[in-house]
């Protein structure tokens, strides 16, 4: 038994049979196919409960006990472990609801764990109020459900037009419910519950809370006893109840009383019309298919004791509680029997069938026709329901058509009494009391009952009878709709019923008959039918007995009876300024005429109503003129009530806008309303007086409302701009300035009789407003005070209305103050929850109030721009400071939120919420407003919950409905529905408007945030968890969450498609934004699993409203973006992994079912998973799904084909009315170009116009559904574009933001592969949209760049194992296609589009970077011979490189032509970004196809030439502040191209045939070297743009790249180029000199001396100029002696460099960057021995040229063997016989000496250093964590940046910097070897000169003849003689012996023995192995033998 006593805390009494009626809803009436076989499952569920119908679960003692013990032993809870300990206080309470309902005790202890839990739902109730809505609603529920079963099922009647299988299992059902006793179980509930006895319970109990909570409970109560009737009324609608079940339904009637006025209450109305449904045989006339089954199925003919027990039940003597009713059924059954009667059945019922006349009697005498017009219409929900109608119809009729001599009886009877009555009334006796007036009622009731149609069923048809003179065009004589055919019988018997009333009518019964015309005239064709019998009763009459006047009941008599009336009344007209004007006698109209009249004009106003013919037919008859008559009568003295009579018919003519138009000229001309007043006149005339003086002291108005109802009319069909002109200053202006300050203004004060009035008068005069002000468009002309000429003088004209009224709104004025006073009111008004007299009216004038705000707000902007401009003297504000006003109630400012407080009533008052929302959103668009608003909102806390539960409230409507714009005249409920809708698009708006401002705002408020903290410190919760309130965020996410548990996804995707996608955005907007990202995010991860159970559902497919499901798919993947992004930072890796799975993963997810159901696909797919292991289906990646729902094509509209208009200007119209919404979409405004062109065509002036017109409209209208169209398609691509942009973020942030490892490599690869491929296909179709282009190609770029990293990464770490299967995971077919795909996208994009190319320039060259060999380590081992290296097989780099090369010149030349066109001109990327595609193909074109291109198109032409161009603006760059940098970028790229076409022989050739070198010349930035120092004070403070001299640098340095390139590739053969460089060279000189007079030397400067020295000694010779052949000799001498300057700046460089200054500037490197030291350390040693290796290849060169033997040789360095001592890198220590400053332009030969040395001291240094490093790499796994720490220092940016990376990243990054290292190393070898090499060289000549050749000079001779001697050649000629003279006789001539020996001793002590034999060991170390071999060995022995000879 305990297994059973657990409690289920969605409380069995209310959960279960929620979920069931959502089951019967979806099923039944939303037509869910799906959920057909969940009702099936739901009805076996709850039969039991259905059959005991209501019964509560009984108490029991041992319950209770249960119960007791729960706070001490706790209470198992199903679906949660262990028990819950519930505290006393709840049991207490459970024990008060156990009693109140008799309930047991667990079910109310459920209710109120239930109560607790839905809590957060109705805020300010407690749990038990809670509990008791839930039990009612749990009940209601259950009847709605009993209902809609029964409603389903097949039958009579009506059908629902569900499946037959459907149908079937609800029929089965509900016929077992009723074979068990249903009816009677109805029966009895409904006299049981009674909401005053259940109040009275509730009350005892404290059961009931604030106002709203008992009108909810009372609503409830009141529903369930009518969804009970109804379902009885529903069963016997489709099939007939059985003998028992009708006596009981009669039983049950029997006891039925009335409500105080008279009428049934609707549970009562539905019982009695099951029972006329079950005596309804009317069908069988209706010759249906199923006409047989259905007669069967008939008790009525099939079983005599049914027809027996009834007829003796309803014969019964005994009266009913109300005989009425008594006499309704007995009537029905009376006809009942007289249709039996004659059927063939009905013969053997005839002992029954023949009392059909006594029974009709016993009705009649019962006044059953009076009961039916009181007690069954004045019946609200009769009006509601349809079947109601149609059988009350088939009641009326079948007793006039059945019963024919009972009617002529009662005529005759009626005949009878009004002689009767005439008689009493001459002798003046008392009436008569037998007077029987069933005729009377008889009519009444058909006038009443006809004149309410709420289906427009047009019922009243079947009583006229088409004659044949009625063929009228626009409707065919029809009996609804069959022409020309002969009318049924019934319908012939009541017309001629219609048309004998009338004839010879007494006068008794003449309002009567008037009455029942006005009924049966409701309707249009009802309309004209009842207007020609008036007209054909006058003329058929015309020559009768009666003489003039025709039948009684004719146009004819009535207009001629008007006509008489106003020629009587005329007479007594009153002079207005007579005293006594107010108590005059009213003469000539008797009450009974007065009644008459009132009938006859309201007789007239319906048919006018309806019928237009009628309308213009009237108005336009010669003798009748009704208009006139009835403005006369106006001014005669007749009762108000006769007055608004008229006024009101008078409105029905006006609704033609061409009788309007005269209206008004008739109404000024005859002052109704006085605008005009006569000089010395005392006091107004007209209605004002009427209302001033008779209608306030009646306190009744009806003349007021229906002169407002009448000016109402008038302004919609028609506004004269001239009105009264001649008489006043035209306009309506009086008429306003009436209806304002008589009418509005005061009507709160007056009195009123009837309290509703004060309402109606409200609501009528604020309608007028709304009109006005709704047509009023302000334009310029209003703000201009424009004259006109009235009698002489000039007076001010007056405004427009609607100017009026929205100058009021926007002042502080009375008008205001009144609109929101009334609002006040009426939100106090609603919060009673109770109804008043006038509430409707209330409510439609607060929604008058609203919509002006609306407009106001609407209009505001436009009238203050206009009235700005023109400089009126107006004076307004705007309305949404208004707002923020001090109400004059209250005293506090309240103003909007009232405003807002109408939210609350959404559920009652749908409009006015729908106004409320679209007003709260326009003022939300104020910043400033917004957070005083929000103080407002949460300044009072009680006011506060209201508004949050208004708006929640409005979000979770669930009758709202998505409808489209054309539903407008479809049911009520349809359009509330729609209604609803748009409320929650605003509120959804407001949100994502406000979420944009600064908090705190409206928005954050609403959601739930904190507004007085910050709103980062907010801790989202459930609701109700921490008292936390429902906020819109959760009503939003139960929006959002329907469905989603399903297999189809979201429910709201579907059927609010436009909703869900605002509902998106907001969670969007809610993650995006910083402030709230936080707690959003972590709560909808939590809480929801929000983004996970939403991914799994896309793509959403929406047929035909694709653009609503792309952009809800665009939210919600950048919201999965933000999630990715988020999660990967915060390392919470399951949540990315999961979110990466669902997106990525091909291997189908286990689904898991719902509700154990399982679909067959999944059951085969267990089956077959059992049978075979390994089978898995692949399925299609989410993404790419999402993708794949993307549709690239897009249908344009075709060119509009135009007759009339011209095509250009309608374009030009078109882009005029063009403006951005709020999506920010450019649309085109319909509306306004349909005004436009309307005007157009209203212009036109001339008879062919008037005919052309219908044409002309025509083409208008063809127009605007092109504009339409076009406006669709915009927002479709639109929506496209966004959608791509999302998955692109999205993709992006899954490749780059998530940590790598949760996708393996090989994936990886084969995702992108994947995306890649499915992209391609997609953007190359046929069809595809050239707007999409630009997305797909930055998501390109971005896959591609990620493929190429991807690969790159996996070969690092799987280095040495060459992978078999292709290059990398992804096989090179795989990159083939890829690469195919990207040239075809590049082709497709033709001319356009250069900016898109950019993208995909750059993706090619990631995708070409794929191929490029990585660097490796040099390891200085020769390895293999070169046959080896050239038979070697080819390796998995050069073989895809080859192949790309392959596929990309199949495209041949149009993919050249396309590259190289974008890389000479266009935007500055494209083209930076063309050139490095171009660098990198002529990279590995080894076929030169490319590059014979180039140069033959004249494209290298032109990119050379645009270096001149491109001058100037790199001239720019130089300024201390530079414009943009984009220039210089674009040179680095063309440069680098040149420098790559340079690199081979024939490049370089056409680059000098190009005159590139001529171009350089020409460019002057190279003599622009900014001055550094002055520039430090301009640094750029973020370090990105590069200082003046570094700029300098990036544009000189390139070119000197380039230079030497060229020297390089034409050395072999072509000296051209080394002339045209030298010349270069010279041109710039000056600039160039100061370069190497070079004064710090930093590590730029390095590189550039490098450059420099490089070109110098290639082209710095003297066998150069000879090259240059043509020069002339002054030139010759000028060249000569630049190249002489540039040798002495590079010697005294090299001594600057290979001395001390050396040490200096490393040290100094590690000083001023000692984080980055290493490798600036390395490149500087690398530049320095570098430039040291040009300059000693520049001497060797100098050398050789000069001369083949020593002893004709130039001499370049001084004989003096001493090393340079000076530490502080001062000038090398000369020979001391000479002072310095002799030597000082000259080094010495211990220069060289020391560079040697220290070259070799390097050597050794770096060779241990390649082997150390050589061994680590070796050796990388086994080295400790701390040196490879030490390894990354150096690449990884940051201070803690090494601890962050994981360990396998931190041995890629080592060994990339151990790789970086040994080729360092091996750099350096090579210099220091070739150093070493030429140095000895150097050494060798010099000393073979000196020791061998060279002669000294007299020792004994002075020293100083020979000093000066020596000063003076060096300074004057510097070495030109040298050269010239071959170089011997100076050097001859001024060393002295001394000189030499020194140089001998220097040199042996300086090149000892060990130097030699490191010397020979760097020749057997490097050269050998090297496989290249060096002269050092033999050079070593050469000056071995030197020293030695000369010592001998």
């Amino acid at each position: 038994m305990a297994a059973q006593m657990a409690v289920n805390s969605g409380a069995s009494l209310w959960g279960p049979l929620k979920e069931l009626w959502e089951t019967v809803d979806d099923a039944i009436l939303r037509k869910q196919l799906e959920s057909v076989h969940l009702l099936d499952l739901q009805l076996k569920k709850h039969k039991p409960t259905f059959l005991s119908l209501f019964k509560n679960p009984p108490k029991s003692a041992e319950q209770r006990e249960k119960v007791r013990k729960a706070s001490t032993e706790g209470i198992a809870i199903q679906g949660q472990q262990g028990s819950r300990l519930l505290p006393e206080q709840l049991l207490t309470e459970a024990f008060i609801l156990s009693d109140l309902f008799d309930i047991g005790e667990l079910a109310a202890l459920e209710l109120l764990l239930a109560g607790e839990q839905q809590q957060p739902q109705f805020p300010g109730l407690t749990r038990g109020l809670v509990a008791i809505l839930l039990y009612w609603d749990g009940k209601l529920c259950m009847a709605n459900s009993l209902r809609t079963l029964i409603q389903s099922r097949h039958g009579k009647t009506f059908t629902l037009d569900l499946s037959g299988e459907l149908v079937a299992l609800t029929t089965r059902f509900t016929d077992e419910l009723m074979s068990q006793g249903l009816t009677k179980r109805v029966l009895t509930l409904v006299s049981e519950i009674s909401v005053t006895r259940e109040f009275e319970r509730l009350q005892k109990e404290r059961g009931l809370g604030n106002e709203k909570h008992r009108k909810e409970v009372s609503d409830l109560i009141k529903e369930c006893r009518q969804a009970l009737a109804d379902s009885l009324f529903l069963w016997t609608c489709q099939s007939p109840l059985t003998k028992d079940d009708t006596l009981a339904l009669i039983g049950h009637l029997e006891t039925v009383t009335a409500q105080a006025d008279g009428s049934l209450d609707s549970v009562n109305l539905a019982l009695v019309m099951a029972l006329l449904y079950c005596l309804d045989v009317s069908f069988i006339e209706q010759g249906t298919e199923d006409r047989e089954d259905l007669l069967q199925a008939l008790p009525l003919l099939t079983e005599r004791q049914y027809v027996s027990a009834v007829h003796s039940r309803l014969m019964d003597g005994q009266s009913w509680k109300l005989p009425g009713l008594q006499a309704v059924c007995r009537l029905a059954w009376a006809l009942t029997l007289r249709v039996l009667s004659q059927l063939p059945q009905g013969s053997a019922l005839v002992e029954f069938t023949e009392a059909d006349e006594v029974l009709a009697d016993q009705a009649l005498l019962g006044d059953v026709f009076l009961f039916m017009k009181d007690g069954m219409l004045g019946c609200e929900s009769l009006a509601q329901e349809e079947f109601y109608i149609r059988r009350l119809h088939s009641l009326i009729t079948d007793f006039l058509a059945l019963m024919p001599m009972k009617v002529k009886q009662l005529r005759n009877r009626a005949d009878e009494d009004a002689r009767l009555v005439h008689m009493s009334l001459q002798m003046d006796s008392e009436l008569p009391s037998s007077l029987r007036k069933d005729l009377d009622h008889l009519m009444v009731l058909i006038g009443d009952f006809y004149s309410k149609d709420t289906f427009g069923l047009e019922l009243g048809l079947e009583f006229w009878c088409p004659t044949e003179s009625l063929q009228h065009t626009s409707l065919h004589g029809s009996y609804l709709g069959m022409a020309l055919q002969r009318p049924p019988h019934k319908q012939v018997v009541l017309s001629k019923f219609v048309r004998q009333m009338g004839d010879l009518l007494p006068s008794t019964l003449y309002m009567s008959y008037l009455r029942m015309l006005k009924g049966l005239a409701n309707g249009p064709q009802c309309a004209h039918y009842c207007f020609s019998l008036l007209k054909t009763n006058g003329a058929a009459h015309s020559d009768n007995i009666q003489g003039v006047s025709g039948s009684p009941v004719s146009w004819e008599h009535f207009f001629h009876s008007i006509m008489l009336y106003h020629e009587n009344l005329r007479r007594d007209l009153p002079n207005p300024d007579a005293a006594q004007y107010r108590h005059l006698p009213i003469r000539g109209i008797t009450q009974r005429e007065l009644e008459g009249l009132t009938s006859f004009f309201q007789l007239l106003t319906t048919i006018v109503t309806w019928s237009e013919n009628a309308r213009l037919a009237l108005c336009e008859h010669p003798q009748w003129t009704p208009i006139v008559v009835m403005l006369g009568l106006l001014q005669c003295s007749v009762p108000p009530i006769l007055k608004s009579e008229l006024l009101h018919c008078l409105a029905a003519f006006g609704k033609s806008p061409e009788i309007a138009a005269s209206l008004w000229q008739s109404l000024e001309y005859t002052q109704i309303l006085q605008t005009v007043r006569a000089p010395g006149q005392r006091q107004t005339a007209g209605i004002e007086v009427e209302l001033s003086e008779i209608e306030s002291s009646c306190e009744e108005y009806p003349l007021t409302r229906s002169f407002c109802h009448l000016i109402s009319t008038l302004v919609e069909s028609s506004m004269p701009v001239n009105l009264g002109a001649g008489l006043r200053a035209p306009g309506f202006q009086p008429y306003l300035n009436f209806l304002r300050d008589c009418v509005f203004l005061p009507f709160p004060t007056r009195a009123y009789r009837r309290p509703a009035e004060k309402w109606e008068v409200a609501d009528s005069v604020l309608e007028v407003f709304h009109k006005l002000l709704q047509d009023y468009e302000p334009q310029p002309s209003d703000f201009i005070q424009e004259t006109v000429e009235f009698q002489g003088e000039q007076i001010p004209a007056h405004k427009p209305p609607g100017h009026s009224i929205l100058f009021h709104l926007l002042n502080d004025s009375p008008m205001l103050a009144l609109c929101l006073s009334l609002l006040e009111e009426g939100v106090r008004q609603l919060d009673t929850y109770t109804p008043f007299p006038g509430k409707k009216h209330l409510e439609s004038s607060v929604l008058h109030c609203l919509c002006l705000l609306d407009l106001a707000l609407q209009k505001e902007v436009v009238f203050m721009d206009l009235l700005r401009e023109s400089q009126a003297s107006l004076i307004v504000s705007p309305l949404e400071q208004l707002l923020q006003g001090v109400s004059s109630q209250t005293r506090r400012a309240d103003h909007i939120v009232n405003i807002a407080r109408y939210l609350y009533h959404s559920s009652s008052n749908p409009e006015a919420a729908f106004q409320s929302a679209k007003i709260l959103r326009r003022i939300a668009n104020y910043p400033n407003i917004q957070i005083r608003l929000v103080g407002d909102f949460i300044h009072n806390q009680a006011v506060s919950d209201k508004l949050m539960a208004g708006f929640v409230e409005c979000l979770d409507n669930e009758e709202a409905e998505e409808g489209t714009e054309t539903e407008d005249d479809l049911d009520p409920q349809k359009k509330v529905a729609r209604i609803r809708h748009e409320t929650q698009i605003h509120i959804l708006n407001l949100l994502i408007t406000s979420l944009e401002l600064k908090s705190p705002n409206l928005a954050l408020y609403l959601l739930g945030y904190e507004v007085k903290k910050p709103v980062s410190s907010t801790n989202l919760q459930d609701q109700g968890v921490l008292g936390c309130p429902r906020s819109c965020l959760h009503a939003i996410l139960s929006l959002l969450q329907r469905g989603t548990e399903k297999r189809s996804g979201p429910v709201l995707t579907q059927q609010a498609p436009h909703l869900a996608e605002l509902c998106y955005q907001v969670i969007y907007q809610l993650c995006a934004c910083p402030d709230t990202s936080g707690p959003t995010m972590r709560y909808l991860r939590t809480s929801q699993d929000f983004l996970f159970s939403h991914l799994q559902h896309l793509p959403f497919i929406l047929e035909g409203n694709q653009i609503a499901a792309l952009s809800q798919m665009s939210w919600l993947m950048k919201t999965a973006a933000i999630e990715l992004r988020v999660t990967s930072l915060n390392r919470q890796r399951s949540h990315t992994q999961r979110l990466i799975s669902l997106l990525l993963d091909d291997q189908p997810r286990p689904h898991h079912a719902v509700d154990g159901e399982m679909g067959m696909e999944e059951e085969t797919r267990a089956v077959s998973g059992f049978l075979h292991f390994d089978t898995v289906s692949k399925v299609r990646r989410k993404l790419l799904s999402v993708l794949d729902a993307i549709d690239f094509s897009q249908d344009m509209p075709e060119l509009l084909q135009l007759d009339f208009f011209e095509r250009a200007q309608i374009e030009q119209v078109i882009s005029n009315c063009e403006h951005i919404n709020e999506q920010g979409h450019t649309v085109c405004n319909v509306k306004l170009l349909h005004k436009v062109l309307v005007a157009e065509v209203n212009a036109l002036q001339g008879m062919a116009a008037i005919g052309q017109r219908p044409l002309l409209m025509e083409e208008v209208n063809s127009i605007l559904q092109q504009v339409v169209e076009r406006n669709r398609v915009r927002r479709s691509l639109s929506a496209k574009r966004h959608a791509l942009r999302s998955w692109r973020s999205l993709v992006e942030t899954l490749l780059t933001a998530c940590p790598s490892d949760l996708i393996p490599a090989d994936d990886r690869q084969l995702i992108i592969r994947d995306l890649l491929l499915d992209l391609h296909d997609k953007v190359l179709s046929e069809d595809a949209a050239g707007e999409l282009m630009p997305v797909v190609a930055g998501a390109v770029f971005t896959l591609t760049a990620q493929l190429s990293q991807s690969v790159l990464s996996e070969q690092q770490q799987g280095v040495g194992s060459e992978p078999s299967s292709g290059f990398a995971s992804i096989a090179n077919s795989a990159l083939h296609l890829i690469l195919r795909k990207l040239l075809d996208f590049i082709l497709c994009t033709g001319g356009g589009y250069q900016r898109l190319r950019a993208h995909l320039y750059g993706s090619l060259l990631y995708y070409l970077q794929i191929a490029q060999k990585p660097e490796e380590p040099d390891t200085l081992q020769s390895g293999k011979a070169m046959w080896e290296r050239l038979t070697a097989p080819e390796d998995g780099f050069s073989k895809l490189q080859r192949e790309n090369l392959a596929i990309i010149e199949s495209y041949g030349k149009a993919l050249m032509e396309i590259v190289c066109r974008d890389a000479c001109d266009g935007h500055e990327i494209s083209r930076m970004l063309a050139l490095a595609v171009l660098d990198r193909i002529l990279s590995i074109d080894r076929q030169n196809q490319w590059l014979v291109y180039i140069c033959n198109s004249g494209y290298l032409r032109s990119l050379v030439e645009s270096l001149r161009q491109d001058d100037a603006a790199l001239q720019s760059l130089l300024t201390p502040q530079p414009p943009l940098l984009k220039p210089l970028y674009i040179y680095e790229s063309k440069m680098a191209l040149l420098t790559r076409v340079a690199k081979t022989c024939q490049g370089a050739v056409d680059l000098l045939r190009c005159g590139l070198v001529a171009q350089l010349i020409e460019c002057q930035v190279f003599d622009m070297v900014p001055d550094s120092d002055s520039h430090r004070v301009m640094r750029d403070p973020s370090g990105f743009i590069p200082t003046p001299m570094d700029r300098y640098r990036q544009i000189l340095l390139p070119t000197l790249r380039l230079l030497q390139v060229i020297l390089t590739s034409t050395s072999i053969n072509h000296q051209q180029g080394a002339a045209q460089v030298l010349q270069w060279l010279i041109v710039h000189a000056d600039t160039i000199q100061s370069l190497l007079r070079c004064q710090e030397f930093s590590m730029a400067a390095l590189q550039e001396l490098s450059l420099l020295t490089g070109i110098i000694s290639k082209t710095a010779l003297p066998g150069v100029l000879e090259m240059g052949g043509d020069v002339k000799s002054p030139a010759l001498m000028e060249f000569q002696g630049h190249i002489n300057r540039f040798q002495r700046l590079c010697l005294s460089l090299l001594g600057r460099l290979a001395g001390n200054e050396r040490e200096r500037l490393l040290k100094q490197a590690e000083i001023t960057a000692p984080g980055e030291s290493a490798e600036q350390r390395e490149e500087i040693e690398v530049a320095m021995q570098q430039v040291c290796a040009n300059i000693m290849e520049y001497c060797q060169t100098l050398l050789l040229q000069s001369s083949a033997q020593a002893q004709f040789s130039i001499c370049l360095f001084s004989p003096s063997g001493s090393e340079p001592a000076g530490r502080d890198g001062g000038r090398a220590d000369m020979s001391s016989s000479l002072p310095s400053m002799a030597y000082s332009r000259v080094p010495s030969l211990g220069l060289v000496l020391y560079l040697l040395k220290n070259s070799a001291a390097d050597f050794f240094r770096f060779h241990q250093s390649h082997r150390q490093n050589l061994g680590k790499l070796q050796s990388l796994d086994q080295l400790p964590p701390e040196e490879l720490k030490e390894l990354c220092q150096g690449l990884v940016l940051g201070p803690g940046g090494v601890e962050k990376i994981s360990s396998v990243q931190r041995s890629l990054l080592a060994k990339r910097r151990l790789v970086q290292l040994i080729n360092n190393r091996a750099k350096l070898l090579a210099l220091c070897s070739y150093v070493i090499e030429t140095c000895l060289f150097v050494l060798w000549r010099h000393l073979e000169y000196y020791l061998l050749h060279c002669a000294p000079t007299d020792s004994k001779s002075s020293l100083l003849p020979g000093a000066d001697l020596f000063r003076s050649r060096l300074t004057d000629a510097s070495l030109v003689e040298l050269h010239a003279s071959g170089g011997r006789g100076l050097g001859m001539s001024r060393v002295s012996r001394q000189d030499l020996d020194s140089l001998k001793t220097d040199m042996a002590a300086g090149f000892g023995e060990a130097l030699q034999r490191k010397l020979v060991e760097v020749e057997g170390l490097y050269s050998q192995v090297r496989s290249r071999y060096t002269f050092i060995q033999a050079l070593v022995r050469r000056i071995r033998g030197l020293l030695r000879q000369s010592k001998s």
